[in-house]
């Protein structure tokens, strides 16, 4: 088997809402749109929110999902706190350094899927060559 590509596809209880938090909140550049879907660049992968089909199953009416996860890196976790504060953007929990050493904060969509922004720094092993 050979992936060719992939993305995170996502059917929110309210289509226009999800649209609107990832453009103009998080800032997510949109890559097409066909209509009844926006598909959204993400770093290296592509996030579709779709306003077709069933929404993703358990979705309405829960605080926070726990079993899926948007992991976006960025340059400066601490610069993008402030920013998306500034967009209105609630953070559901402000940006650390992890005991893995990896900087992060956490944000949840319109239906509770949990976007952590993940800062590596520069002394981190996903930034070293760690081969003798």
């Amino acid at each position: 088997m050979e992936i060719l590509a992939s993305r995170m596809l996502v059917r929110p209880a309210d289509y226009p809402k999800s649209v609107s938090f990832y453009r103009d909140q998080i800032g997510l550049a949109i890559a097409r749109e066909y209509g009844a879907g926006t598909v959204f660049y993400a770093g290296q992968s592509l996030l579709e929110v779709a306003g077709h089909g069933e929404p993703t199953a358990g979705a309405a009416g829960r605080a926070e999902r726990r079993d899926i996860a948007l992991w976006l890196q960025v340059r400066d976790v601490y610069a993008t706190q402030a920013e998306l504060a500034g967009r209105g953007v609630t953070v559901t929990r402000p940006a650390q350094e992890e005991p893995w050493g990896l900087h992060e904060m956490h944000v949840t969509d319109p239906d509770g899927i949990l976007l952590i922004f993940v800062e590596v720094p520069p002394t981190h092993p996903l930034r070293r060559d760690v081969r003798n």
